[in-house]
């Protein structure tokens, strides 16, 4: 591993920190809001007014930019590989603020999350690619991706409940995935002369992954369980993120025959333990709440 991808390695760690914890407090404060005739805007502006959401989002801002300066040392896929440890890192601090222990059986589904990510990174060995592609190559993915994200959004808003749920979170980790790469090719016009930045499609495209990210995420928790929405936007976000990176970016992953198959199974692992994960959290909240407590992260600032 070079010295670039080990402080790569290192930036998305504390990146998936900050998002663990910012995620937690953001998704409490979004549960407080149960009126569902409140639309996507309505709920930001409600949520703006809840101390603890901002200090989730003070957090999430600092994982950006952490995942910034992580991109500008390393591949797409390595990082976000990284930043999926976030789920790690919030199991216990979601036991803290419900007031449970941490279970063995949990522990070890932490654990083989942990694994698999170590097998993608240390197998799969991935590689940087270009740092920026041309508008032709974002056009078809648009034209691709687009018409998908407003079909679930319809579909969603048609089923309500679970399904919208997931779908939602599908939209909103498929823009967080496409905010990834695009975050790639920010900082690498960074590095131009004066405010050559200011001039790129890509930096108001990266501003838009931010705020439909960020709105669909929240509607996502609102909708439904966590058991629907936690799971589907911890997977697609980095799993676009990674195809994006190979697609786009040519990103490649240098491993072989027997590599490959390693790396398979290693994607199979983490999407049970993710999902596992997710699901036992949603359970110990909604038992917490069947009990007739309150969560204490939950009460409004």
């Amino acid at each position: 591993m070079t010295a670039n991808t080990q402080i790569a390695a290192l930036l998305a760690l504390a990146a998936a920190l900050c998002i663990a914890v910012g995620d937690v407090l953001q998704q409490r404060a979004a549960h407080c809001i149960t009126d569902p005739s409140v639309g996507n805007i309505e709920l930001i502006g409600s949520l703006v007014r809840n101390k603890r959401w901002w200090c989730g989002a003070l957090l999430l801002v600092a994982s950006v930019g952490l995942q910034a300066a992580a991109l500008a040392h390393g591949s797409v896929v390595l990082v976000q590989a990284l930043v999926m440890l976030s789920l790690l890192f919030a199991l216990p601090i979601n036991a803290r603020f419900l007031h449970r222990w941490v279970t063995g059986g949990e522990w070890v589904w932490a654990g083989l999350l942990t694994a698999a990510v170590i097998v993608i990174v240390a197998v799969g060995n991935p590689q940087a690619g270009r740092s920026s592609a041309p508008l032709s190559t974002w056009a078809a993915v648009s034209a691709v991706l687009g018409p998908v994200l407003v079909a679930c959004v319809v579909a969603g808003r048609i089923r309500g409940g679970a399904t919208a749920a997931g779908l939602f979170a599908f939209v909103a980790g498929c823009l967080w995935g496409v905010f990834a790469v695009l975050t790639k090719e920010v900082v690498g016009r960074l590095g131009e002369t004066g405010w050559a930045v200011t001039r790129t499609p890509e930096l108001y495209a990266w501003v838009l992954a931010v705020l439909g990210g960020l709105a669909w995420g929240q509607a996502a928790f609102r909708a439904g369980p966590l058991t629907a929405s936690m799971p589907m936007l911890q997977v697609s976000q980095p799993v676009v993120a990674a195809v994006l990176g190979v697609v786009v970016l040519h990103e490649k992953l240098n491993t072989s025959r027997v590599g490959v198959l390693a790396l398979a199974a290693a994607a199979v692992v983490m999407v049970a333990a993710i999902f596992k994960l997710a699901r036992v959290d949603a359970v110990a909240i909604r038992e917490r709440v069947d009990m007739g407590f309150r969560d204490p992260v939950s009460e409004p600032a």
